[in-house]
């Protein structure tokens, strides 16, 4: 399983960014994806995850801000972040499992190198 993310950049705080995630050697309609981030300094945290059933579920700091999402055609995981915060700023990670609970504190397998987001106040 290989998971490649991209779409990260610098942006002013209110802006937006949408991360994607390209996976191969994993059929995304029968299992559950993630975005976690880690800020320097700081412990990972997830971000939001999305199940085979289309169920989200998202961090309290950035529920309304954020959407999860997938394209199973393009095997193709998406994160639109809305209305960034200096805050936000962090390395950003796509994860991926196949059994068990899917939700953002639940144990991942895979997961991508990472891609910037970079939020300037």
């Amino acid at each position: 399983v290989e998971l490649v993310e991209s779409g990260g950049g610098s942006v002013q705080a209110g802006g937006s960014l949408r991360l994607s995630c390209a996976a191969s050697g994993y059929t995304l309609n029968t299992n559950c994806m993630g975005w976690f981030r880690q800020a320097p300094g700081k412990e990972r945290e997830g971000v939001a995850t999305i199940d085979d059933d289309g169920i989200t579920s998202y961090t309290n700091s950035v529920r309304g801000r954020f959407t999860i999402s997938t394209d199973t055609a393009k095997k193709t995981l998406y994160l639109q972040m809305n209305s960034l915060k200096p805050e936000d700023t962090a390395m950003y990670y796509c994860a991926a499992k196949d059994d068990g609970a899917c939700n953002i504190h639940a144990t991942f397998t895979w997961w991508g190198q990472g891609t910037q987001v970079t939020v300037s106040s």
